[in-house]
């Protein structure tokens, strides 16, 4: 009888486990973000150089810190973790939903070698369409009030949506994050 070799199976992509940070990491990730647009991004198409990078409105949610990352190629809620009970550990790629005032969100992990762990909810990306930093951070803001506002009561009666909004082909700020939630 001959041996056949066996392939070893795929193993799971590792997982490398957060250091919650207890500082707010604006200042951190804005240091990194800036050095990654100087040194990897700059000349890349779906770059928008009427952008810059500004890390919006972190603060902590449950223990860990939740805000929106603004760069020249994407815009995105971001969830670093800060030793709360939001944070789960997950290998880079996956994803996982998690419950937010404003109803459940999907979040995707990612590892950066000078970031650590973190896990995000994609709001904009490519970000080619937005004029100016202006109208992104609006963009940012306009996020974090939909995320930490509390969905309306289910036993609230329904108010006549207005003739104008019935029109307007620019959709709601909460039904941008249900379809962002697969809702």
């Amino acid at each position: 009888m001959t041996e056949r070799l066996r392939k070893p199976a795929l193993a799971p992509p590792p997982i490398r486990p957060a250091v919650p940070r207890e500082e707010d990491p604006t200042t951190f990730l804005e240091a990194h973000y800036r050095l990654v647009w100087k040194t990897r991004m700059a000349d890349l198409s779906f770059v928008n150089p009427a952008l810059g990078i500004a890390a919006v409105g972190f603060r902590r949610h449950r223990g860990d810190w939740v805000g929106v990352m603004v760069t020249p190629w994407f815009l995105n809620l971001f969830l670093i973790s800060g030793g709360g009970e939001l944070w789960g550990d997950i290998p880079a790629g996956e994803r996982r939903y998690l419950e937010l005032p404003c109803g459940t969100l999907q979040f995707i992990a990612d590892d950066d070698p000078d970031l650590g762990p973190y896990q995000y909810c994609p709001l904009i990306a490519p970000v080619t369409h937005l004029p100016d930093m202006a109208s992104a951070l609006a963009a940012a803001g306009d996020a974090l009030r939909t995320a930490f506002a509390a969905p309306p009561s289910p036993t609230a009666p329904a108010t006549p949506e207005p003739e104008a909004a019935k029109t307007d082909p620019v959709p709601s700020r909460r039904a941008f994050f249900r379809r962002l939630a697969g809702k």
